[in-house]
């Protein structure tokens, strides 16, 4: 099959819910609690413009009821602290800070399939094409943002509740389950019945409104009405298995970790410290070294020392931070890469911007003066003086690849993409372009050379897991038409581009006409197999046919020319577009 353009019956539900007792602005002009979407007609170049959310019918019944643990809590009363402070909200949303720019507006951000949707208790899924091999079985889990509640004001892509959908797969079935992740600020908001602390990414733009959402924000703390000891991360980025533990992460907060049964339903067992050794936050990327079984990750703030270093030894120990001093501003520090020697980090252009904020901006932009650097360090440094910077103009990476050493260590090798369009990455990721490079640095001469491998407008690149840190020829893809979609998948051999620098993409997939996936992860055929080929195995993602309203689950083989497809699943209702996923095989969730 090449495409998933067929006709399917779609069940799609939205369970956005409002503020009781609060109005809600005019501006949403959305009348009804319950909302359910149906599909849209949409092209591959660019969304539509805002349109106001319609109530259709009522979707028909489904055959499964939801665990009481699950069902959601009636809204309490609120008192009048509660209605002052969401008056003063509806107020700062209403004429203070409406969400004015595309990039802010829910009716925007949260249009298509980006609409967010309720849980899902395990529901059985059918096999349409195919059959899922045995070498699957296991859970494929995604994460990404789905808000809660009805924004009252802006927001953004970034700032949604996370939540994890997971397809468990045992013999050749597969069930589908969908459940938030149950963070201290899901937990308070859902039990309060409405949201009570401020989004990130979309609540401070502007002095005028930082300084309202502040004040807000903090009437709320001595009110009683949360507390920020407790966290206010949204673990909706991506996902990690740490020395036998499962993780949801989010790079504001510590992990959350969680566990699967054998039914295939997503418990979150709690956010975790590593017994009091990991504070404020961590990494929404680390890197687990697959032969040592050592996981490297990081955290990095608005706050000196602005970036810190540590890792996590196979036992799930962590150990000593390493504060990185000789970063001298707040940047925005994503995600990083690891050697068999040395960690590698980019400062790139996006950081902390005072002057935009001063202008009505977000406090986080690009700053087109700065030129970015690539740290490297010692993985197994006690201090930064091991760490040297090195100026790559240009060079701005979000999402790192994969890294490695060459000429006995004298040499680092990396494989990235570079976005070209820096100045979009917060407000219009459409616009974004980014080329694949690699990147080597001479660490006897400091001198950095790089070169494009694809300039197709990729991202989401991941490769075979048992090659982090070592050098490897395949990367996998997805290919943005535009970012945030993803219309297909790509594969890269990034050696070839070491004679004559030709574009390195070797085989591709692309989902056809309106539909579109997510970000591809690499399952191994016969992960315990030294000897086995390093792509011998399967390519697997959720895609969403915007034009009938149907999810699937597609796993690809990764060795064939055209990505061949393998098995088909389709799913009881729609997966929204999201961020990073995990594949996690059934031996290891058995030991959660």
């Amino acid at each position: 099959m090449d495409s998933l353009s067929s006709s399917f019956v779609p069940k799609l539900s939205i369970n956005l819910k409002t503020t009781p007792s609060t109005p809600i602005p005019p501006f949403l002009n959305i009348s009804s609690v319950r909302i359910e979407d149906k599909p849209q007609t949409t092209t591959t170049t660019a969304r539509p413009p805002p349109q106001p959310l319609k109530k259709p019918p009522p979707p028909p019944p489904t055959t499964h009821t939801t665990p009481p643990s699950s069902r959601k809590k009636p809204p309490q009363p609120q008192s009048l602290p509660s209605t002052i402070l969401n008056t003063f909200d509806n107020f700062i949303n209403s004429f203070i800070d409406p969400p004015i720019k595309p990039s802010l507006d829910p009716r925007y951000v949260l249009s298509d399939n980006f609409a967010p949707v309720d849980e899902l208790p395990p529901t059985q899924c059918d096999v349409v094409e195919g059959s899922l091999p045995p070498s699957l079985d296991g859970a494929y889990i995604r994460n990404g943002p789905n808000p809660q509640f009805l924004p009252r004001g802006p927001y953004h892509l970034f700032d949604g509740d996370g939540m994890l959908h997971a397809l468990k797969i045992s013999k050749g079935k597969a069930t589908l389950c969908s459940r938030y992740v149950k963070t201290y600020k899901y937990k308070v908001e859902n039990e309060k019945g409405f949201p009570v602390i401020p989004n990130v990414f979309s609540g401070f733009n502007g002095v005028t409104a930082s300084a309202a959402r502040g004040a807000l924000t903090a009437a709320r703390v001595l009110s009683g009405q949360f507390n920020p000891i407790n966290g206010i991360g949204l673990a909706n980025t991506s996902l990690a298995l740490i020395s036998g533990r499962l993780y949801a992460l989010g790079e504001s907060d510590l992990p959350y970790s969680i566990k699967i049964d054998s039914n295939g339903e997503i418990e979150t067992l709690g956010r975790h410290d590593f017994d009091g050794k990991l504070t404020m936050s961590m990494t929404a990327h680390p890197k687990t070294d697959f032969q040592t079984g050592e996981t490297f990750a990081f955290r990095y703030g608005p706050m000196p020392p602005f970036l810190t270093f540590f890792r996590i030894d196979s036992k799930g120990e962590k150990q000593s931070d390493v504060p990185i001093f000789s970063m001298t501003s707040p940047s925005f520090l994503h995600d990083f890469a690891i050697t068999k020697k040395y960690a590698i980090f980019n400062e790139i252009q996006i950081g902390m911007n005072p002057a935009d904020m001063i202008a009505g901006g977000s406090p986080v932009g690009a700053n087109a003066a700065k030129v970015p650097r690539i740290g490297v360090i010692a993985r197994y440094a006690k201090d930064e003086s091991e760490m040297r910077w090195f100026e790559v103009p240009g060079f701005n990476v979000i999402h790192a690849i994969n890294a490695w050493d060459e000429d006995g260590g004298d040499t680092v090798v990396m494989v990235a993409p570079n976005i070209l369009s820096v100045e979009h990455t917060m407000e219009r990721m459409d616009l974004i372009h980014a080329s694949m490079e690699k990147v080597k640095i001479d660490l006897k001469t400091g001198m950095v050379s790089r070169h494009p491998v694809s300039t197709r407008n990729l991202d989401f690149g991941v490769i075979n897991p048992a090659y982090v840190g070592k050098k490897n020829k395949y990367i996998y893809a997805a290919v943005g038409d535009p970012m945030p979609k993803v219309s297909g998948v790509v594969k890269l051999d990034v050696s070839v581009s070491d004679g004559d620098r030709r574009d390195c993409i070797v085989a591709s997939r692309l989902f056809g006409p309106g539909c579109f996936g997510g970000e591809p992860f690499f399952v191994a055929r016969e992960p315990e197999n030294p000897n086995a080929d390093e792509d011998d195995g399967y390519v697997v993602t959720y895609v969403h046919n915007e034009i009938n309203g149907e999810s699937r689950f597609l796993v690809m083989d990764a060795k064939s020319p055209n990505l061949d497809i393998v098995a088909a699943v389709r799913l009881p209702r729609r997966v929204p577009y999201g961020f990073h996923g995990l594949f996690v095989r059934e031996t290891d969730l058995n030991k959660l």
